[in-house]
């Protein structure tokens, strides 16, 4: 049998294996879809959901989020990655302290994989998303889940209902909450985000807006899902969350801005077929 074949074989079994213990975007602890203004998230309720922690004179300090769409694989923002060291932290929820479902998992340097299109001088090019090959795979359980990958090509109606979930700072130039945080963010479509008076553009087609009012990402919401829920029950992540106004991160008519995650699924399965 071809060598990359086989490898490839063995990923799919394994991927298909992890999926029908629990499933993709099914959490066991349902998120409460309720929520308008941003709360605190009801836990392990988006158990996709990781810590991306940066290494700091001994000691670890979160700085993005992320999710879990493998056992051993985890989606985020390339503007996340730079030359520290780093470890992903799943099934995280508070992070004043340890519930006992966190699972910390050490990152080799040379298994985070940046898009080659990014460029960190210039984010709203786009391209912003990476990839991160955990040491070893993460166990899955009830708070540690896969999220579903939208179908290539899929692009959201004006309006549709998703969620942000990260640590986000609470407001801009606030604190970061110890406690997952999550908030509505409805879509808003190309043709209205690219209106000179919304982000003009700088909005490209491998991008996803949301929100736009007085619920938005923040600094350290960054890397995370936008999670959208389909009519078949599940959750997808739909986006990873890239960039906010500089005039504050809830500036009217300057959404919070995602990497569109279906517009990269080829990039996406390549990596993870290669690596």
């Amino acid at each position: 049998m071809n060598l990359r074949f086989d490898t490839m074989l063995k990923l799919v079994i394994a991927f298909l294996l992890a999926a029908g213990a629990y499933g993709c975007g099914v959490p066991t602890y349902s998120p409460n879809s309720r929520v308008v203004n941003g709360e605190d998230a009801l836990p392990h309720s988006w158990p996709w959901q990781i810590s991306l922690q940066y290494e700091s004179s001994g000691a670890y300090y979160h700085t993005c989020g992320g999710s879990l769409i493998a056992e051993n694989w985890v989606l985020t923002a390339a503007h996340c990655i730079s030359s520290r060291k780093y470890q992903v932290v799943v099934g995280e929820h508070d992070r004043s302290g340890f519930d006992g479902g966190e699972q910390i998992i050490s990152i080799n340097s040379e298994d985070i994989y940046v898009h080659e299109g990014w460029r960190s001088s210039c984010v709203a090019c786009g391209n912003d998303v990476a990839l991160i090959k955990l040491s070893r795979a993460a166990v899955l359980n009830d708070k540690a889940q896969l999220g579903c990958l939208p179908p290539g090509g899929q692009v959201l109606t004006n309006n549709y209902p998703c969620y942000i979930s990260g640590w986000g700072r609470l407001s801009t130039g606030g604190a970061l909450p110890n406690v997952l945080q999550q908030a509505i963010l409805p879509v808003v479509d190309h043709a209205t985000c690219t209106q000179r008076d919304w982000w003009g553009s700088s909005i490209k087609t491998t991008m996803v807006c949301a929100g736009g009012g007085s619920e938005a990402g923040c600094n350290g919401d960054s890397g995370g899902p936008l999670n959208c829920q389909a009519n078949d029950g599940r959750w997808y992540v739909h986006g990873i969350a890239s960039f906010v106004s500089g005039m504050g991160c809830d500036t009217l008519k300057k959404p919070t801005v995602f990497t569109r995650v279906s517009a990269f699924n080829d990039w996406i399965d390549n990596i993870i077929a290669t690596k």
